[in-house]
């Protein structure tokens, strides 16, 4: 893997570069309606239904973690309100990279084109592209594809784009469920698991698995 040159090295974007805490956000927002001892499985249900979401119909993520706030405080019998979902998108829009983002990024950032596959709107990720610190090639959202991952097509639109094979690039992601599984089962050979505990390990999907971002450039060799 060390050998490989990738013609682009993309990325998932929330959860791998920035620190997407949506947990953290419901915690805070839920925390007068839903007991300390049952947060986690609170929040834990909000990402399944937030996964769930993004494989119907297409709609806009502002959307999507309405609709899955809603069902989540419907099966645990609390109440939500528009400013609810208002109040966790606001938050969304502040967050920052991880700690090991920026100076892993530099280091392969003089090397290899940087692109983005990312779960978000138009709008919403320009907040987030110039906390990077680093060139971005090309940031594709879903709003453009009209579709989320872990759906194929975000992966076909971003090859065509780039007019590279499955094999030509090195994708790197937190999220076996979203990205890893995806992208394997389209042929992309060459990829990163970062370990950020989002998702458990399967090294059956054949990814090179780092830490952080601070792995990154020796897995390409510099």
């Amino acid at each position: 893997m060390a050998l490989f040159k990738p013609k682009f090295i993309t990325f998932d974007c929330y959860g791998t570069l920035i620190n997407f805490d949506m947990a953290g956000a419901a915690a805070a927002r839920f925390a007068s309606r839903v007991s300390p001892e049952k947060m986690t499985a609170f929040t834990t249900d909000f990402a399944y239904y937030r996964r769930d979401e993004v494989l119907g119909a297409f709609k806009l993520y502002p959307q999507v973690v309405g609709d899955a706030l809603y069902r989540t405080c419907n099966k645990w019998g609390v109440e939500c309100t528009e400013q609810d979902c208002a109040a966790i998108m606001t938050a969304c829009a502040s967050w920052g990279p991880h700690a090991d983002v920026p100076a892993g990024l530099a280091k392969v950032a003089t090397e290899f084109p940087l692109v983005l596959l990312t779960n978000s709107t138009d709008a919403l990720i320009k907040h987030h592209v110039p906390r990077l610190g680093v060139p971005i090639h090309m940031t594709i959202t879903a709003e453009e594809v009209g579709a989320y991952k872990p759906q194929m097509k975000g992966f076909e639109y971003m090859l065509s784009r780039l007019n590279c094979a499955p094999d030509e690039i090195l994708h790197v992601s937190s999220s076996l469920r979203y990205d890893l599984m995806t992208a394997f089962d389209l042929g992309i050979t060459h990829t990163v698991f970062v370990n950020r505990g989002h998702d458990p390990a399967n090294p059956a999907y054949g990814y090179t698995e780092i830490q952080d971002i601070g792995g990154l450039p020796a897995v390409v060799g510099l």
